[in-house]
């Protein structure tokens, strides 16, 4: 299994652990609802975080790619 697949499963598997205990602790509808509502502003900076570091290594990899890209370009160039 992939770092990134497990990741996820843990990302997912955390907020369905979160759910289970909010809804079952023993609270008041209100306190539940601000409960639950900080909880999701929480994983919502948290998610946002994941996808800006995503975002970051994504556009790493295509740097690094057309480094290579170009790279082997001039290689074959150079052979001829």
């Amino acid at each position: 299994m992939s770092k990134g697949k497990f990741a996820i499963g843990a990302f997912f598997g955390a907020i369905a652990g979160v759910v289970a205990g909010v809804l079952t602790a023993p609270k008041s509808g209100k306190e539940t609802r601000a409960s639950i509502k900080a909880k999701s502003e929480d994983l919502k900076v948290e998610a946002e975080a994941k996808i800006n570091e995503a975002k970051l290594k994504a556009i790493d990899l295509e740097k690094r790619t057309k480094q290579a890209a170009l790279g082997a370009k001039e290689g074959f160039t150079s052979e001829k």
